[in-house]
């Protein structure tokens, strides 16, 4: 199956421009089945890219320079885990993600530019990617220049992972390209011009990386059966006489509907489909809001640009409303061990995470975004009872199970804001408002207990899901007199003051270690602020007196409008919360999510995971940024728009250069005796992660404004006064 070289490339290996032992002569099927084990790039994003079209449903991210995940055919199902370029003289072969100078760029739209450059061996490749609108392909726009003034061969090294699953591929070489497929799906690598080496092989053991790594020479494999497969193409580029491919990567229902789209979208040029893309991308901006004036430098402008189109990228093309958390699956998650393989986590639908994606969408003027995210969780709700999922794939399949009872309550809150009272909706709401009402626990505990609160590791009282609750019950009533339903409303706002005049014995301590006056824990596992009650907080962290464990989740009771940002509780627990989780870093101050919180990197740096025992205090989680938007929040409705400013610009300090936020960010317990983990700087967590995008958008608006925009008048009415 061996190609013949073109006459011109013959020429140069008579010349000596393209060394003789380039490849290796034709062999038989790939050894090493099934190859190593599948496993997932780190989920630090430095970009994400898609088309504005329905018809190009196909996503990429990047990480470390090179292409990580490829998402296809909807966002809850990755199909490629990375896209690779090595260079080799013959000899000796370097990857361009292992290269030390690499930078990246968001050049337009969702179109990236990475530049990597190799020092020692006197190399540099940039690389464009974008994805066509009218098809699912991510394209490569690649030159590669020599700086020895000798040439060198490069080649494109992609590894599928289809159907989430890298375990049961399959990979040929067809003429000129070189394709892989399972029982679902199919990807296709093509090159223009075409490669003139292919070969398929097995991860780690006879794929084309470890080859070349190896001993400079690529084998032509021809195919390799089921496993953990990897193909590779060899282009025509030496970086002196040729130094310009085009390469695509087509995705389809098997190997053919693959390679026809790839082959049609380099039929069409990269650059008319990169017009394309970022046509569709103006075109959307044009309908939304611009930068505010709160927002005053261009990289701030650019941030806010980047943060719309992440959000908007985040919805699936098949299924409208569907917004995922983030286009990642990090540490742990990412392995394909047998618990979470296929991956799930993070490139799912969490009702919370919607909401907030939603009203950072609505702030910046893409209402009908905000409206198909609420037809979307209320599509949802589970039956018989009416809550919604914990989280679920974008086709609305559960993937975990728990009851979070903020996550019911959100979407009341979210329909509410836009208006939506219809019969429809009000169906919608009352289902999940009576669930709320109702709800109990597996020994009995009434609502507003919950099995787990907003960071799904504990079950019981949380100041942030009360205040969840008790807006919900609030809009829930004014969509239910909307409707003519007023025994409903009433039953609702009875509720919603019972839960606010409980509040204080459930959540707020007056006999705890953190201050002598009175403030809100994280949360209590007895309903009873005042008790000494002990539980292990989880990911390898203490267990501790609930009483002295803190989070700022009772922010929430300002910013929804049922606490007064002066009353004394409040402002004490800013103190407590200041002093016991708070951490100012070159970048900005920003928060731990709880005290002695575990989820993070583990104290050398190295991954996350789960499985340390109890007290062993392993893991560390860092600071989170998008809890500066919240605290920002507070201060609009404190009256001090000037520190919110000052949050919002902190926030914005911590994106990457190809503008996507993290969820976490380097603290006082970054690894000690290392380089290259500055406080204030992202960590290999959840990036980007959608709902910091939000909550930049929210705090944006709300700075302009000088007020928060995200609250209910109906609940601020109710409890507060208008």
């Amino acid at each position: 199956m061996r190609k013949f070289l073109y006459p011109a490339l013959a020429g140069l290996l008579v010349t000596g421009l393209i060394p003789a032992s380039a490849a290796a002569a034709p062999s038989a099927d790939a050894p090493g089945a099934p190859g190593t084990h599948p496993s997932w790039l780190p989920a630090n994003k430095t970009g994400f890219g898609t088309a504005r079209s329905q018809a190009g449903n196909v996503w990429f991210t990047l990480h470390a320079g090179q292409l990580s995940e490829v998402y296809y055919p909807d966002l809850s199902t990755p199909a490629i885990r990375s896209l690779n370029f090595v260079v080799s003289d013959g000899s000796t072969a370097t990857v361009d993600s292992d290269a030390k100078s690499q930078q990246v760029r968001r050049t337009d739209g969702l179109t990236y530019e990475q530049t990597i450059t190799d020092d020692q061996h006197r190399w540099k490749l940039k690389k464009t990617y974008v994805t066509d609108p009218a098809r699912a392909t991510v394209l490569v726009s690649t030159d590669f220049q020599s700086l020895t003034g000798k040439p060198f061969q490069l080649y494109a090294v992609m590894d599928p992972d289809l159907t989430n699953d890298g375990s049961d591929d399959s990979a040929n070489v067809i003429g000129d390209a070189v394709v892989a497929g399972d029982a679902k799906t199919g990807a296709a690598l093509t090159a223009k011009p075409a490669f003139t080496h292919k070969s398929a092989g097995y991860a780690g053991v006879s794929d084309g990386r470890t080859q070349l790594t190896k001993t400079g020479k690529l084998v032509d494999y021809p195919s390799a059966a089921k496993g953990n497969v990897v193909v590779t193409g060899q282009t025509t580029v030496d970086g002196l006489r040729s130094k310009h491919v085009d390469l695509a990567i087509g995705l389809g229902a098997n190997t053919a509907a693959a390679l026809d789209t790839a082959r049609l979208s380099q039929r069409a040029t990269f650059e008319a489909v990169a017009r394309s893309n970022e046509w569709g991308w103006r075109g959307y901006l044009r309908s939304v809001k611009g930068a505010p004036d709160s927002l005053k430098t261009k990289q701030e402008r650019d941030l806010y640009e980047a943060s719309v189109l992440m959000l908007a990228a985040s919805e699936d093309k098949l299924h409208p409303g569907a917004f995922i958390a983030s286009p990642s699956m990090p540490w742990r998650f990412g392995n394909n061990d047998p618990e979470w393989s296929p991956s799930g986590t993070y490139h799912l639908v969490w009702p919370r995470d919607l909401y907030q994606i939603a009203t950072g969408m609505l702030a910046a003027g893409d209402r009908r975004a905000a409206e198909r995210a609420v037809d979307y969780m209320f599509g949802t709700q589970q039956r018989p009872d009416g809550h919604l999922p914990q989280n679920s794939h974008v086709n609305g399949t559960p993937y975990w199970t728990s009851i979070q009872l903020d996550e019911t309550a959100f979407p009341i809150v979210l329909a509410q804001q836009l208006g939506k009272k219809d019969a429809k909706t009000w169906a919608g709401v009352r289902k999940a408002a009576d669930f709320i009402l109702g709800y109990k626990g597996e020994k009995g505990q009434p609502s507003p207990y919950s099995q787990q609160e907003r960071w799904e590791e504990q079950d019981g009282w949380s100041p942030s899901t009360i205040a969840s609750v008790i807006a919900g019950l609030v809009c829930a009533a004014d969509i239910a007199k909307a409707n003519g339903a007023a025994a409903d409303a009433a039953r609702y706002l009875a509720a919603a003051d019972k839960f606010k005049a409980d509040l204080a014995k459930q959540t707020i301590t007056t006999n705890g270690p953190l201050s002598k006056d009175p403030y809100f824990v994280r949360l209590t596992k007895d309903g009873n602020a005042n008790n000494g009650t002990k539980y292990n907080l989880g990911n390898s962290s203490l267990t501790k007196d609930q009483r002295e464990v803190t989070d700022a989740g009772f922010l929430d009771l300002v910013r929804l409008g049922i606490y007064r940002a002066d009353d004394p509780v409040i402002v004490n627990s800013i103190k407590v919360t200041d002093k016991d989780i708070a951490f100012t870093t070159p970048t900005g101050q920003f928060w731990h999510r709880y005290s002695l919180d575990g989820y993070g990197e583990q104290a050398d740096g190295k991954p996350w995971d789960y499985t340390y025992p109890a007290e062993s205090r392993t893991t560390f989680g860092r600071l989170w940024p998008l809890l500066a938007g919240e605290r920002g929040e507070y201060d609009l409705v404190n009256g001090d728009r000037a520190t919110a400013a000052k949050r919002l610009r902190d926030l914005g300090r911590v994106s990457s250069s190809g503008d996507t936020m993290p969820e976490q960010v380097w603290d006082q317990n970054a690894p000690s005796g290392q380089t290259g983990f500055p406080p204030g700087t992202p960590t290999a967590s959840a990036t980007p992660l959608a709902w910091t995008h939000a909550q930049y958008l929210r705090l944006a608006w709300a700075v302009q404004a000088g007020s928060v925009i995200e609250q209910p008048r109906v609940v601020r009415c109710h409890f507060l006064g208008c």
